[in-house]
């Protein structure tokens, strides 16, 4: 009798531990859905001039859509593909013109509101595992669920985003769900490369390790300011961005910070050199000239305060010499802000969330702009230089089982396009967001 005991106390230990690891087996596919609809408006404002790139001083309204599907699968130990197809329409107030911390991160500036079918991502990720700790990955939208090593080297090439594995933050990074304001996705000094679109053409590496990871990237670079072509002079035209992240508690509440730096290598041209060459209306593109760079570096942060609420910050700065490539008109840039969930009021999966955003330019971008110049998303024709200030508040409610989101979302923007002389700007929005 007991050693029938034994043998079914034993029996039924190996099936729990087999049913223990069946719940941690690694996915092999996975398969999710996104579709983001903005619709922004804008009062009316004074405006003593404007220019071909102004935000337009009438009252406005512009949607923009993006549709994602996402796929991802395992192909053998470590080794993952992504493919995400893509559908965007639409476009922002002023045709996404007139604003350096532009006010939905959703649009492009990509010269028309047809809808848009193309390849968002496509790469191939190895990743290679030592040690015993794990941590437990769920599935989510380019994500495997399964386990993963806390000490580990992965390597990535394809197409991709670089928000993708850079500069992320718990509560500013995803316009689609979180602020939607340009410079509150990335640290807004950061010309990060990428195409018209947001994505890029390379490889990253990181090394992670219980506490941090460091991350590295070699991107290629497009043959012309926020354009789609890429520039096969890989030799001279070319990105390196480098991110150090550490992970830790305070009072036991998690939070991270994150110091990056970037290299962009191209065929740029120079605000400088614009200016010597006609001083009263410069032309930048004119001046483009391969062996020309720019860098900078940028500190990120966010950090629980407790359960429900959080705070973040991020300051960046680049030289400011050569024209702006890819991402936005901004050299100086100072972020922060805090979310409270909604679960004080019964409401855990509704946030309300407040940032604010200090954006500024180089000398010479300043006085490029102020001579008459124009660059690819700003330039009134004048300049009354003044730092570019911008509130931001939204709440995300939770319509329907976190899987669809509302978002009315306020923006107030003084100083646009760092011009004294027009503005200030209120800008109302509302946001529907469907996942599954």
């Amino acid at each position: 009798m007991k050693k029938h005991l034994l043998l079914f106390i034993l029996l039924f230990t190996l099936i729990k531990v087999a049913l223990a690891q069946d719940t941690v087996k690694q996915e092999r596919t996975t398969f999710h859905f996104q579709e983001t609809i903005i619709t922004q408006n804008n009062l009316p404002f004074n405006a003593l001039y404007t220019g071909k790139n102004s935000l337009l001083p009438k009252t406005q309204t512009e949607t923009s859509l993006t549709t994602t599907f996402f796929a991802a699968a395992r192909l053998w130990k470590g080794a993952e593909v992504y493919f995400n197809p893509e559908l965007s329409g639409g476009a922002g107030l002023s045709s996404t013109l007139g604003v350096a911390g532009f006010p939905n991160g959703e649009t492009f500036r990509v010269g028309g509101v047809q809808n848009k079918i193309y390849i968002a991502r496509v790469y191939f990720k190895q990743n290679f595992e030592w040690g015993t700790e794990k941590d437990t990955i769920d599935d989510d939208a380019n994500q495997l669920a399964g386990l993963k090593s806390k000490r580990y080297f992965s390597i990535a090439v394809g197409k991709f985003g670089m928000a993708d594995f850079f500069d992320n933050n718990n509560f500013s990074h995803d316009p689609r769900s979180q602020f939607m304001n340009w410079a509150l996705m990335d640290n807004g000094a950061w010309d990060y490369p990428a195409n018209t679109r947001g994505y890029v053409l390379g490889l990253t590496a990181e090394l992670g390790q219980p506490t941090w990871s460091l991350r590295f990237a070699l991107t290629m670079v497009t043959t012309q300011a926020n354009q789609s072509v890429w520039d096969a002079k890989i030799g001279k035209a070319n990105t390196q961005t480098v991110e150090y992240e550490k992970r830790y508690e305070i009072g036991g509440q998690k939070g991270t910070l994150r110091l990056l730096g970037f290299l962009n290598n191209g065929k740029f041209g120079n605000y400088d050199v614009a200016i010597a060459q006609n001083p009263k209306a410069p032309n930048v593109d004119s001046t483009q000239a391969y062996g020309r760079h720019k860098y900078g570096f940028g500190i990120n942060m966010d950090q629980y305060l407790a359960k429900n609420f959080g705070v973040f910050a991020r300051a960046s700065w680049n030289d400011g010499h050569t024209e702006t490539w890819f991402f936005t008109e901004i050299d100086r840039s100072v972020t922060f802000g805090s979310e409270l969930k909604g679960a004080n009021w019964g409401r855990p999966d509704d946030e309300v969330a407040l940032a604010f955003i200090a954006d500024g330019i180089s000398p010479s971008h300043r006085e490029y702009l102020a001579d008459g110049g124009y660059g690819f998303i700003i330039g009134d024709g004048k300049l009354n230089y003044g730092t570019e200030m911008i509130a931001e508040i939204y709440y995300k409610l939770d319509a329907y089982k976190k899987k669809f989101f509302l978002s009315p979302d306020y923006q107030f923007i003084i100083n646009p396009a760092y011009n004294k002389d027009r503005g200030p700007v209120n800008v109302f929005g509302i946001r529907a967001h469907v996942e599954f």
